[in-house]
């Protein structure tokens, strides 16, 4: 199945985004995958891969529960590529207490976790059968991390040996756990850290540096408390990081990753050109035709400007959208590009998405066309804008994202119901862009 722009799931569920990588000339994206029913699941790997960032074709299920560490799923982790191969580290998870009405998920949150790993030799043949093993098992003393709640491995090499970290929880706090390797078999313990206001467990950690700063991408559990949505949110921010004693300092400040609040589960990793670019996870608040639900934002950069990281679109997907049309009606299936500079006052009409500019912020609503169940918030907003506000918004049958003055904010929302309709409130004009067949 091939796709242009967005990654969607193929069929059923899909979720976080796992072993992000370039290698062997393709780009490679896992992902949370049930494949039975388009809802949570017993987690596969699924497997997806592109050569441009744009163009992507499924390849199928990569890892799927063979171990007892890893009956109940293949949860999230993270590939690297040593001596030509391509390693997997995700968290294996067994439930101690099955629901008999539903064996894909267990009672009382009684279940622990692991942390395994598959080598395979080229990045398309997965020996789930003979090639996995557990690198890290459940964790024995609570004051170092929980034995249920700790998870999402993230490898990267430093200077002088391969680093890990798995985000955890202890005490009710969130934390981060730091391992080191000399050859990405045999793993100790090195460090550990954590902060009090992020959270109660902290999921999807990632660490990397951009532009000579030190950043941290994670989903802190229980950070939003107003009852609107999701209390799960991806925050970014940046760090002090030692590699000698595996310490970080987080500081009190922090960004959103993303101001619609919808995206979630963040993965980084360098592109062909030694870029950093980012992807992450759209919660959908319902299936699309009963049929699919889950899909990933477009590749993002990520930079920081004076202080302040930015995720402006990916060069290649910019670069996708460039056939210049007169309306949405002219549009390739796979959506379009919006481009336009909006003063205080103004707005902008999407097939019943709106977009506005007040007091130097920009503004969002999308309940006409998003179901209000409860699970999404419907209005969304930036930190006040300084300086001029150009947007560029990629607009999908279910997504939208925009881009404000290339990455200083974005804004990302899961849409239902789009009409074709564009409408300009203001004294400029916009300019609309379609894939370049």
């Amino acid at each position: 199945m091939r796709q242009r722009g967005h990654i969607k799931a193929p069929e059923n569920w899909i979720n976080d985004p796992n072993g992000f990588i370039f290698y062997n000339g393709y780009y490679h994206v896992f992902y949370q995958h049930f494949p039975y029913a388009p809802r949570w699941g017993t987690m596969h790997w699924g497997h997806a891969v592109s050569k441009d960032l744009v163009h992507w074709e499924h390849k199928g299920i990569a890892l799927y529960p063979t171990k007892y560490a890893d009956q109940n799923g293949c949860f999230s982790g993270s590939a690297v590529e040593h001596e030509g191969k391509l390693y997997l580290y995700y968290t294996g998870v067994h439930y101690q207490e099955i629901d008999p009405e539903n064996i894909h998920k267990c009672l009382n949150d009684r279940f622990e976790s692991c942390q395994m790993m598959l080598v395979s030799e080229d990045g398309e043949h997965f020996d789930n059968l003979d090639k996995k093993r557990m690198i890290i098992p459940p964790l024995a003393d609570p004051r170092i991390g929980n034995r249920t709640h700790t998870r999402d491995p993230k490898v990267w090499r430093g200077s002088d040996a391969w680093y890990m970290v798995l985000g955890s929880s202890s005490q009710e706090q969130g934390k981060l756990l730091f391992y080191r390797s000399e050859d990405l078999k045999e793993w100790k313990l090195a460090g550990q850290t954590t902060r009090p206001g992020y959270g109660w467990m902290w999921e999807c950690p990632d660490y990397f540096e951009a532009d000579g700063e030190k950043i941290l991408l994670f989903s802190p559990m229980g950070f939003m408390k107003d009852g609107r949505g999701s209390e799960d949110m991806a925050v970014c921010t940046l760090v002090d990081f030692e590699e000698e004693t595996c310490s970080m300092r987080i500081p009190d400040e922090y960004q959103f990753l993303d101001y619609g609040l919808d995206l979630y589960a963040p993965q980084s990793t360098l592109d062909e050109q030694g870029r950093r670019t980012m992807i992450a996870w759209l919660r959908m608040p319902e299936a699309v035709d009963g049929k699919w639900r889950g899909m990933m934002c477009l590749p993002r950069g990520v930079e920081v400007r004076n202080g302040h990281i930015c995720f402006p679109v990916h060069p290649e997907v910019q670069k996708a959208y460039s056939r210049k049309i007169s309306s949405a009606a002219e549009a390739s299936e796979d959506g379009y590009r919006i481009s336009l500079e909006l003063q205080d006052g103004e707005a902008v009409h999407i097939g019943g998405y709106r977009i506005w500019r007040e007091d130097g912020r920009i503004y969002t609503d999308r309940s006409l066309v998003c179901v209000q169940n409860g699970k999404c918030r419907m209005q969304a907003e930036t930190p006040e804008v300084k300086e001029d506000c150009q947007l560029d918004v990629y607009v999908d049958k279910n997504m939208i994202e925009i881009y404000v003055n290339n990455g200083e904010y974005v804004i990302s929302h899961a849409v239902y119901g789009l009409g074709s309709e564009i409408r300009l409130e203001g004294t400029g004009t916009l300019e609309i862009y379609t894939f370049e067949d």
